[in-house]
């Protein structure tokens, strides 16, 4: 049954009643909360609350310009922003920063409550120690201060997971429908219009919300929606969410890089239509069944010894290498040493009249402060990286030049540029990712005129992706192995594609989630 929030009808009532005193038009009370990280169980790296970097209050507003001061959202609602956290991908949450962020949240939603809604902004895949399914544990903790009543307004990343707790806790929901996700805003700023819409028209939750799970369980790099088959099967979501009867729709790929039962895909719709939103999701569960066996590599993939050899003897420039095995953002510790060895050992790189070569990143506080003590165009010696992930490769030696010290970044906090023999080495006091042409040129570095630049990523982000000349992906050691069929799973629910190639067909007939306070 359909609910119009308690707190927005007697505000009208009182509103009407007082309609000779005051013309004002009552806005909707609405909250906002969050917290954001992908985890990979496969990694030994822990996250701490300090990577997560906690806002509190009106600060909240500046990550969404959607929210700017003369924007029309910001003035459809009296908001109320509690807490928002949002960590680089990394390791397994610590139970303490966990509980810190969601109590500090709950308290603040206890100052302000009730609510007419919440706007409740997270990624889906965070692993906490000791407890499953985080995001569903966080929600459903919302709902016991903030009550049923209140309409929720999930938004996630498409590599979330979505378990039925989730679901159900959760009024209206979506997440993004690119990957790469150059929609991110673009479907946050969706999650809250639909807020509003429901709330100001009185039509409040949603009468129907259909869930599927999808036992497929890939990474990111195959599901790109740049190559077919993730183009056309997230190309149909849009034109499905704008039927009749249909609030939104959503495909979930899921995070492959954790063991958990909640990690596979989910296909969801809401919607005031219960034949229409059935037979949508239904439609879609089986559209990316059927085109299972079609997903790859978004890029060409080999060995690092083939990429490097390929990338030496190409006339491209810059020729990009996806470092992808301890890729940093999909959950790996970033300090994965094994491919910098290999790169150190070739003989090509050994001259500074070898090829130009740029590699980002390794993190290594130590080598950082000695740096600092040295100075740019000091000579150092000393050692980088495998403090947390030394599974592969002990840490490296690193003898040449300094070339760039950097303070201030928000993630590495101090970045160092050390030329070894004709390779660039960045090393940052805190590992950090490196998607734009900045991240480079401020460090004193210039992509475009290097002849190999290599990256701890997987697909490449629209910048590096637009810079590229050539581009392959390595098939590296690290906590987000793409082999997944080499990482020890336990927990996640069998069978599933492709682990078990020939399971049978599974039952993607539409689950309808109970309304929140039903």
């Amino acid at each position: 049954m359909r609910t119009i929030p308690i707190l927005l009808t007697l505000s009208l009532l009182i509103a009407s009643c007082n309609s000779n005193t005051s013309k004002e038009k009552v806005l909707p009370k609405i909250a906002i909360a969050g917290i954001a990280i992908e985890s990979s169980t496969f990694s030994p790296a822990v996250s701490h609350v300090e990577a997560f970097h906690p806002v509190t209050g009106d600060v909240i507003f500046d990550s969404y310009p959607f929210f700017h001061a003369d924007s029309l959202n910001r003035k459809r609602a009296n908001w109320i922003p509690t807490l928002r956290g949002r960590s680089l991908p990394g390791g397994i949450v610590t139970k303490e920063a966990y509980e810190s962020m969601v109590t500090k949240t709950l308290e603040m939603l206890k100052e302000n409550a009730p609510y007419d809604g919440l706007f409740f902004d997270i990624h889906g895949a965070m692993s906490v120690v000791g407890l499953d399914d985080p995001e569903g544990d966080f929600i459903k903790r919302i709902r016991e201060v903030i009550g049923t009543e209140t309409i929720i307004s999930t938004s996630m990343d498409l590599h979330g997971n979505v378990s039925q707790r989730l679901a159900k806790h959760s009024d209206l929901i979506t997440c993004y429908r690119m990957a790469p996700h150059e929609d991110a805003l673009e479907s946050k700023k969706r999650a809250v219009d639909n807020l509003l819409d429901r709330i100001e028209s009185g039509k409040g939750k949603p009468e129907y919300k259909a869930w599927v799970p999808v036992p497929i369980l890939l990474p990111g790099e195959k599901t790109s929606t740049r190559i077919e088959p993730g183009k056309s099967l997230y190309g149909k979501v849009a034109p499905a969410a704008a039927q009749e009867g249909i609030i939104d729709a959503a495909i979930w790929i899921g995070y492959a890089w954790a063991d958990e039962p909640r990690n596979h895909a989910v296909v969801m719709v809401t919607g005031d239509d219960k034949e229409k939103v059935s037979q949508t999701v239904e439609q879609l569960a089986s559209n990316f069944w059927d085109v299972r066996h079609e997903f790859e590599f978004v890029a060409p993939t080999a060995t690092l010894k083939e990429s490097l050899d390929m990338a030496i003897s190409s006339d491209k420039r810059p020729f990009i290498i996806s470092d992808m095995g301890d890729n940093p953002t999909a959950g790996g510790a970033g300090d994965v040493t094994w491919t910098l060895h290999k790169i150190l050992e070739r003989p090509e790189f050994q001259s500074v009249d070898g090829p130009s070569v740029i590699y980002a990143s390794i993190p290594g506080p130590e080598f950082v402060k000695k740096a600092i003590e040295i100075g740019v165009d000091g000579k150092i010696d000393a050692m980088a990286g495998a403090d947390i992930d030394d599974r592969y490769a002990p840490p490296v030696r690193l003898v040449g030049t300094i070339t760039a010290i950097e303070h201030g970044d928000r993630h590495a906090e101090t970045e160092v540029v050390v030329k070894v023999g004709s390779v660039n080495v960045i090393v940052t006091k805190k590992r950090k990712p490196y998607h734009r042409e900045n991240d480079f040129t401020r460090l004193g570095l210039n992509p475009r005129e290097t002849s190999i630049v290599i990256v701890k990523i997987g697909y490449l982000v629209p910048e590096l992706y637009n810079m590229r000349a050539d581009w392959i992906m390595a098939l590296t050691p690290g906590g987000v192995d793409q082999d997944l069929e080499r990482l020890d799973y336990k927990r996640i629910k069998r069978p599933m594609f492709p682990l078990d190639k020939d399971m049978e067909q599974p039952d993607l007939s539409a689950r309808l989630i109970p309304a929140s306070h039903e």
